[in-house]
């Protein structure tokens, strides 16, 4: 289990001593089966230090601009109303808190907040933390942010547009919403699958809907890396595919036009053949667009 040191209060504080000392304002949104079920098992997998649970704390102005903006797209975002969507774990949030945002954190899992108040208490900044599903944003008023900014979570819920319209009303007209989902084509792969002469097997048919993670990759557990390299299997959430089709076509049926369009691929010019790396060279695993909300979307 991971701790973190506060540099501004010059001590170290595991994950249960953060819990227990800092308080998330929350509003408890009624919560169905799934959100309940991936809400422990986010919690566990944040308890455990998973690579998305781990604050960025040794941010300056630049590495947060980098790790935000890669399209130049975000422009100048102080005292700009943000909301990171479905994004806790303290390294959005820090990198915008940085760059001079106003930024509110909503996200399912309490844990990961813990990890946002933690980059919060490091760097000085107020943002406000809320837990609660990214398929409901009643809490807000229409036009409340000026732009959402949603990492890597949209596909652990099973439909792309009740939140593509949440957004669309929480967003003002010309605001910027930048939203990564999983290739819906490598989720059809297992990366540790890997043959000399075949390559990498699908084991599934491209389509929406749940991923069976068990026939494809033979389990439902994440491996989480210590910093010492030791590694624990723990329960993952409940994951979905949403198709190229379903996911553009929903962004523009909700009012959006798309910007920009990028792939998270290796940098590595001839990676280990059945390595990460490698697998990510052949199908890369994370999309991501950037687009603007139209003033006439429904």
């Amino acid at each position: 289990m991971h701790g973190v040191y506060l540099h501004r209060a010059k001590q170290f504080y595991s994950p249960n001593q953060i819990a227990r000392q800092l308080t998330i304002p929350r509003e408890q949104a009624e919560m169905d089966e799934l959100s309940s079920f991936n809400r422990e098992r986010w919690n566990g997998l944040a308890r455990a230090g998973v690579l998305y649970s781990r604050p960025k704390l040794e941010l300056d102005e630049a590495s947060a601009r980098e790790m935000v903006d890669e399209t130049g797209l975000l422009g100048d975002v102080r005292d700009r109303r943000v909301l990171v969507l479905a994004g806790g774990g303290g390294q959005q949030s820090a990198a915008l808190g940085l760059l001079g945002a106003k930024v509110t954190v909503l996200d399912l899992s309490d844990e990961q907040l813990v990890k946002d108040r933690v980059a919060a208490e490091h760097y000085g900044h107020s943002p406000v933390l809320l837990q609660g599903d990214m398929r409901d944003l009643s809490r807000f008023g229409d036009d409340s942010f000026d732009i959402v900014f949603q990492p890597f979570s949209i596909n652990f819920v099973p439909e792309v547009r009740p939140v593509f319209a949440g957004v669309a009303r929480v967003l003002k007209a010309g605001g910027l919403y930048h939203v990564q989902w999983h290739n819906p084509y490598t989720q059809t792969f297992n990366p540790d699958d890997y043959d000399p002469v075949r390559g990498y097997s699908s084991n599934s048919i491209y389509r929406d809907g749940e991923v069976d993670v068990v026939a494809i990759y033979g389990t439902d557990t994440w491996g989480v890396e210590d910093v010492d390299g030791s590694k624990i299997e723990l329960p993952g959430p409940r994951e979905f595919r949403h198709t190229m089709p379903t996911f553009i076509n929903g962004l523009i049926a909700s009012g959006f036009e798309i910007l920009a369009f990028s792939e998270h691929t290796t940098w590595e010019e001839d990676p280990e053949p059945g390595s990460w790396e490698h697998f990510k060279a052949v199908s890369p695993p994370y999309l991501a667009f950037w687009t603007r909300r139209r003033g006439n979307c429904a």
